[in-house]
């Protein structure tokens, strides 16, 4: 084929998808990001809660991609905090719910015990909850350490009180 040929037939199949709303910058999706400075804020409050309480906890923000955005490990707190606060982070991020919703879920309805093992990143136990801004979970917040679910949960909810959020459910309170 000709040049020109090739260059028209180019032109045409451009200006078709153009005509049909295909490939344009303006209908790509647009999605709110969790600002780095947001996430160490409500991680500091999280973390401040529980201290303040006693407890030795570590606090994982996560996007809602279930990414990483930022950890604190308080003083004391054990090693096996980082994991499982991480986990409840992305847990709450992922499956959009408080992770103590989704443990009463499972404890009232059996047969939905496999979503723990829906990959090795979920972990269903107290103390995780959704970042919610204008109706768009934009991460989550997890909590792992203090001496019982409630009181991660009591926590996380610090976390959201100094973003002026609320959780998108009251989780098994």
């Amino acid at each position: 084929m000709r040049r020109g040929t090739l260059y028209l037939m180019a032109l045409t199949m451009a200006c078709s998808l153009g005509a049909a709303g295909l490939g344009r910058a303006d209908d790509l999706p647009r999605e709110a990001v969790l600002p780095l400075a947001l996430a160490n804020k409500a991680a500091a409050a999280t973390l401040e809660k529980c201290t303040r309480d006693g407890y030795r906890v570590t606090v994982a923000v996560v996007d809602r991609s279930g990414l990483l955005r930022t950890l604190m490990r308080g003083d004391g707190a054990g090693p096996h905090t980082i994991e499982s606060s991480t986990k409840k982070a992305y847990t709450a991020a992922s499956l959009r719910r408080p992770t103590s919703e989704l443990a009463d879920m499972i404890a009232k309805v059996p047969a939905l015990q496999s979503l723990r093992d829906m990959n090795e990143k979920v972990l269903i136990l107290g103390g995780g909850v959704p970042i919610e801004i204008g109706n768009e979970v934009v991460g989550g917040i997890g909590v792992g350490g203090a001496p019982g679910a409630h009181l991660d949960d009591a926590c996380a909810q610090a976390g959201l009180d100094s973003m002026g959020l609320n959780p998108k459910s009251s989780g098994g309170k």
